[in-house]
């Protein structure tokens, strides 16, 4: 009967007897090996999508795809620098055609203005000429026209601005002409042709330009106050 009651009183003493008792250490211990489960199955999720990836980039058909299309896009690029160096190339050897003689077309000018005016100094009137004038005059107007007909074929071309506006891409304006008669800017005496081949500039007209109102007037009054 002692012994009993002292067995019952120990028990009582010690909680870890006791009925329904929890282990902190045990719940602790559960929450841990759950992260640890959570992690384990992280760490197999991405190895899984990385071992994946790898079998995929290793995957012959899919390495071949990539070549072809980097192949693909190698053989567009080259193309489409053909395909300019083409086009500059053309360009290139349409502007030789075209202005390949432009040193020697602006050499010629010069001559050409000599032989225009021998034409022009030439008389109208022939009859009472001697025979070997008239034959020399008539042989310079006959090469005269001929030069102007090959000239105006390689695109060498006469400016001829005397009655038109200024236009300072063709012209240089050397004097101006104080007048009332027309308008501002108009091209009133030529003192030099110009040439142009095809659409540039061989040597601009040398000219004189008018100059109206109140600067006309101005350039009269001096001039008059010169003279005085």
């Amino acid at each position: 009967m002692t012994d009993q009651k002292t067995t019952n009183d120990e028990a009582a003493q010690d909680p870890s007897v006791e009925t329904g008792s929890q282990d902190p250490a045990g719940s602790d211990k559960a929450v841990t090996d759950g992260a640890a489960d959570d992690i384990l199955n992280d760490a197999l999720a991405t190895g899984g999508a990385e071992t994946k990836r790898d079998a995929e980039a290793q995957d012959p058909l899919t390495v071949t795809i990539a070549e072809r299309d980097q192949l693909k896009d190698q053989l567009l690029r080259a193309l489409a620098d053909t395909e300019n160096m083409r086009r500059r190339s053309e360009r290139e050897a349409s502007n030789v055609r075209k202005y390949g003689h432009t040193p020697f077309a602006r050499d010629l000018v010069g001559a050409i203005d000599n032989l225009a005016r021998v034409v022009e100094s030439a008389p109208e009137n022939l009859a009472q000429a001697d025979e070997t004038v008239k034959s020399l005059i008539t042989g310079i107007q006959l090469s005269w026209t001929e030069l102007q007909s090959v000239i105006e074929k390689h695109g060498i071309k006469r400016v001829e601005p005397l009655g038109e506006k200024f236009d300072y891409n063709l012209h240089q304006a050397m004097f101006e002409v104080p007048t009332n008669d027309q308008p501002s800017g108009m091209v009133l005496e030529v003192v030099q042709h110009g040439y142009v081949l095809h659409d540039r500039l061989l040597r601009p007209a040398m000219v004189g330009v008018s100059k109206t109102g109140d600067a006309a007037d101005a350039a009269s009054n001096g001039q008059s106050k010169i003279d005085e």
